[in-house]
């Protein structure tokens, strides 16, 4: 009698235990954990951009696919501090806006077509502006706050 009270015990905790953990697994799947790849690429306009690097996975991930796209954008504080939630916008020569996104994580990769664009970022009251020419090569634009 006494080992089939432990036995319903121990099938109680173990269901319990499953039924916590598909919540946190379904999570994790959202977040691309330890797959060593970028997330995937969002679509505004003609512009195509991906932002993360949060977890060294990730953040090996998006430094790798670098070379892969025209331009890249990091976001750090002066001590070198990684920085996410910075507002970007990417303006043509001409003055349109070409992207307007939050960078969601410090490392951005940024398709866009050929030509000079403006690049501001703002975060924590500061603003700071990089002019980069996107169709010769991958071009990164490291922003310091």
């Amino acid at each position: 009698m006494q080992n089939l009270r432990l036995h319903r015990l121990f099938r109680g905790a173990a269901f319990a235990c499953a039924c916590a953990a598909v919540p946190l697994a379904s999570y994790a799947q959202t977040m691309n954990p330890g797959t060593g790849t970028p997330p995937a690429m969002k679509v505004q306009g003609n512009a195509r951009f991906a932002c993360g690097g949060i977890g060294s996975d990730e953040s090996d991930a998006m430094r790798a696919a670098m070379k892969d796209h025209p331009l890249a954008l990091l976001f750090a504080r002066a001590d070198g501090a990684y920085l996410a939630n910075v507002d970007v916008t990417i303006k043509s020569a001409g003055g349109d806006t070409a992207l307007a996104m939050r960078a969601s994580g410090p490392v951005c990769l940024v398709d866009l077509p050929a030509g000079r664009y403006t690049v501001e970022a703002a975060t924590e009251g500061m603003v700071k502006t990089h002019t980069v020419t996107v169709g010769r090569g991958s071009q990164t634009a490291d922003f310091r706050f």
